[in-house]
């Protein structure tokens, strides 16, 4: 049996062998259900020909003009970078910062990083160093890229303007939703698992872990590895042999870093609710807005669908988000052993739809980029927006932070202490 059949779950620690999968199949974990490995046909050549799609079209989308703003016989035109250059101007340089990140870098990084990858393993018998450093980073860089959210956050600030002036789509405009869904093609093509087998390991790394013998594995390329084979780099931490992760076999003081960060977001969460997030000036009055009065505008109006999006994602899920982590923190301090499949499930939640919430500091960047004259018409970004931004950005951070392992040790016995449940025995991993 080859090292690469071997999977160390990263929700609960089990440590168990992959079945070989059919065309289109995946393998879960058969104690908390994460998705282990799923095979994806053809997946270099679908994905090589969908990352060279998707740069042409991250070019056209930066390059040309992106929306544009017609009111009583004055235009403004915007690019994707208006926005970002307008908040900085207006002081926002922390939220120009975080969407110039998440909308622009982030995807063109993803994007530019999968060619540099799948190049070679098409066209080279040799990778390159840093090959799989290189993998790595892009696979850090994934979930940071939000034009999915974006394009949410475009199709708000278009319902909001309707009734004020005349909005017109540009060329990016186009070439921008197409993006998305060419990035999300090549995200769903791309198998993980047939690049890092490409890349060599260490002949002493290539057998497989005794019965009882502890293991750790990398969260990263999935490599599980005898604890005694790692090596330690110059700090003393020990390194994955294949993609140069530092390897834990739990996230370094989880529960204290995760308390941290929900606390500050917690304190963030009033005044992002309670400040203005913009102000907006029509005809030399200025009116200050707070998320809520945004979804009261929207509802106001009949558009109930779009007041939903923004209620939900904006309102619903921050808070949501943080009474999970609460609870999640709260259940491993105790050593709850109430349900702990539930709770990993409630775990992803919280990874899933944090993105979400940027909606509102998307749209808050697209009316600051459109609306830019003068008295006639303006809007301005306020503190509001910065808190919740900071909200966004810091929960994401404690999902992240939160090590899911932690759930399933608490079913140990408390006279235990806490070990790899793996490490005597192997499970088979389920497959459809």
């Amino acid at each position: 049996m080859s090292q690469d059949t071997l999977t160390l779950c990263h929700e609960c620690d089990l440590l168990q062998r992959s079945p070989p999968l059919p065309p289109a199949g995946s393998a879960h974990c058969v104690r908390c259900g994460h998705l282990l490995h799923k095979h994806r046909p053809d997946s270099l050549n679908r994905t090589l020909a969908l990352t060279l799609t998707g740069l042409v079209l991250f070019v056209v989308a930066n390059s040309f003009p992106f929306l544009s703003f017609e009111m009583q016989g004055q235009a403004t035109t915007t690019t994707l970078f208006t926005g970002v250059k307008d908040l900085v101007e207006q002081g926002k340089g922390e939220v120009a910062a975080v969407v110039f990140f998440t909308s622009i870098l982030a995807p063109g990084l993803q994007l530019l990083l999968l060619l540099i990858v799948l190049l070679p393993l098409k066209l080279a018998k040799r990778l390159p160093p840093g090959f799989a450093t290189l993998f790595r980073w892009c696979n850090s860089v994934s979930p940071w890229g939000m034009m999915d959210v974006f394009m949410i956050g475009i199709l708000v600030s278009v319902v909001k303007l309707m009734d004020m002036a005349t909005i017109i789509p540009g060329t990016s405009l186009f070439a921008f939703v197409v993006l998305i869904f060419v990035l999300a093609a090549a995200q769903a093509a791309l198998d993980p698992d047939l690049v890092w087998n490409r890349v060599p390991l260490p002949s002493g790394l290539r057998r497989t872990p005794h019965p009882g013998e502890p293991v750790l594995g990398c969260s990263v390329c999935e490599l599980v590895v005898p604890a005694g084979a790692l090596q330690q780099d110059v700090n003393g931490r020990s390194r994955c042999p294949r993609c140069t992760a530092v390897i834990h076999r739990r996230k370094p003081h989880s529960l204290q870093r995760t308390w941290a960060l929900v606390i500050a977001a917690s304190l963030f969460y009033l005044p992002a609710n309670l400040y203005p997030i913009m102000s907006v000036t029509s005809l030399g009055q200025t009116q200050a807005d707070t998320i809520f009065s945004g979804v009261v505008f929207l509802i106001t109006h009949g558009m109930w669908p779009l007041a939903a999006i923004i209620f939900i994602a904006s309102i619903f899920v921050p808070l949501l988000k943080l009474l999970i982590l609460i609870f999640l923190l709260i259940s491993v301090q105790s050593r709850s052993h109430w349900r702990p499949r539930d709770r990993t499930r409630l775990y992803r939640i919280t990874e899933a739809i944090g993105r979400w919430s940027m909606v509102d500091v998307y749209v808050i960047t697209i009316l600051v980029a459109l609306v830019r004259l003068g008295n006639l018409a303006s809007i301005e970004a306020q503190a509001g927006a910065v808190f919740f931004c900071a909200v966004v950005i810091i929960t994401m951070f404690a999902a992240m932070s939160f090590d899911p392992r932690l759930i399933w040790d608490g079913m140990q016995s408390d006279s235990k202490p806490s070990r790899n449940p793996a490490s005597s025995d192997w499970c088979e991993s389920g497959a459809n």
